[in-house]
């Protein structure tokens, strides 16, 4: 570990940082340039202590799991993720196994989004940033890990995952997600799309036998309805823009103005209660 350009690096890219690329309030006063070490530790999940302690040379050699915290948290590229990784004295994350880095742009966009729900999901079905209204009506997404945060594999194999769903859509929705995730599968061809199929195989039936029925279709565009545990009924217009090597989806979900779901949203923003985790799109 060299604490020392760890240190440095951390700062310069704190300080390189505007509240305007974050959720962070931009009307804060602020002496310095870039975000405060209390504001980059609560994005991150980490205490202030623990990252000015980083930032001081003071700290113990990061876990990943703090390393990922921070990538996300400072925007940082894949490279300066790299970099970051081999300062702290880890091995660098495998590019072609790991799918879980969002870009710098994507997050700001998602950060930035705070009328509408918005998160990035992998092509697979993994959330893998969220803002907060997202969380509200999805559930909180950032401690789940594995298959526990695979929409997909979680709609069918755990009964409470459909629990938002009115009954008489979900033979549709289960349809939709297996021929959107042929279209992934077909097209990444790696040992992690056919780890996932091979399990949903074995363990769903109905995951099996929709996907004998070799139906494809990349999911882009459709209404949904979600029956929210305080709320009630959302019903919401999702648009997945995907990115260029169609491996991560940034999906939004609007309401149509003046409707009853665009007035509990803005209650949800109010009030940010979490809910349980949703299905995909």
């Amino acid at each position: 570990m060299d604490a020392h350009n760890l240190a440095h690096f951390l700062r310069t890219r704190r300080e390189r940082l505007t509240p305007s690329e974050t959720w962070m309030s931009p009307t804060v006063r602020r002496r310095t340039p870039g975000l405060r070490r209390e504001e980059v530790a609560q994005m991150a999940g980490i205490s202030t202590d623990y990252y000015t302690r980083l930032e001081q040379r003071r700290a113990p050699q990061p876990s990943l799991a703090v390393l990922k915290s921070l990538t996300r948290a400072l925007r940082l590229t894949l490279d300066e993720r790299d970099h970051l990784y081999r300062l702290a004295g880890h091995n660098v994350p495998d590019r072609t196994r790991s799918d879980d880095h969002v870009s710098p742009i994507l997050l700001s966009v998602v950060d930035r989004l705070h009328d509408i729900p918005a998160q990035v999901m992998t092509d697979l079905g993994e959330t893998i940033a969220q803002n907060q209204l997202a969380r509200s009506v999805f559930g909180d997404h950032r401690e789940l890990t594995g298959m526990a945060r695979n929409v997909v594999y979680q709609w069918f194999t755990t009964p409470r995952a459909r629990t938002a769903y009115p009954p008489q859509l979900q033979v549709e929705e289960s349809r939709i997600l297996v021929a959107d995730l042929r279209a992934a599968h077909a097209r990444r061809n790696d040992a992690k799309a056919r780890d996932l199929v091979g399990r949903l195989c074995a363990e769903s039936p109905e995951f099996a036998g929709l996907w004998d029925d070799h139906e494809v279709a990349v999911l882009r565009s459709r209404r949904k309805r979600v029956a929210h545990l305080e709320v009630g009924l959302l019903e919401l217009d999702c648009q997945a823009l995907l990115d260029d090597d169609r491996s991560q989806v940034l999906a939004l979900f609007t309401p149509t103005p003046g409707t009853p779901t665009a007035e509990k949203l803005t209650l949800l923003s109010a009030i940010g209660s979490p809910h349980h985790p949703s299905e995909r799109l």
